[in-house]
């Protein structure tokens, strides 16, 4: 099977990223490794980083958007409520990585922040948006903290930790 061709951003309408149900989720990831080829690119042509570190990058973006903000909260991606970063970094990426960490976290945030940058070049999303998830993204410290509570949960402390950062649709 080729790989698919990235979309081009010129073309792209957010309203094709929309999920109602299982079919849209599954044509939406289509459109995201396709979008995030093309967000690569972008990083490459425009901004002159080396092919691996632009893949590196969109990686990243492909972790968070893929598996939390399509198949996870079934998010438009281009109309991302921001408190979505903190719930990825702050709690989902924790309980569902094997081994989270910090430095490994920060890469992927670094990802979510250029593809949002590229994005916003693109009139894709409002420069707004972009800046207020370059900011989530640069809560580093906030991210370490709730990982290392994450490691030193004893007994119910698990149920006060996720109260502290709940995912999408859960008070607790």
């Amino acid at each position: 099977m080729p790989a698919p061709a990235p979309l081009d951003l010129q073309l792209v309408s957010p309203e094709q990223f929309e999920i109602r149900n299982f079919d849209d989720e599954l044509r939406v990831d289509g459109l995201c490794v396709q979008l995030l080829l093309a967000v690569r690119d972008h990083l490459v042509n425009r901004h002159g980083l080396e092919p691996r570190v632009a893949g590196r990058s969109c990686q990243g973006a492909d972790h968070f958007l893929r598996e939390f903000v399509i198949a996870e909260c079934h998010d438009n991606l281009f109309h991302l409520p921001v408190e979505r970063v903190r719930q990825f970094a702050g709690h989902w990426y924790i309980v569902r990585t094997l081994e989270p960490n910090a430095a490994e976290l920060a890469a992927i945030l670094a990802g979510i922040d250029n593809c949002y940058r590229v994005l916003a070049a693109h009139g894709l999303v409002a420069p707004e948006l972009s800046a207020a998830i370059g900011a989530a993204c640069a809560e580093l410290p906030y991210y370490r903290q709730r990982i290392d509570d994450f490691w030193a949960i004893e007994g119910d402390g698990f149920t006060t930790w996720r109260a502290a950062c709940p995912l999408p649709g859960r008070s607790a």
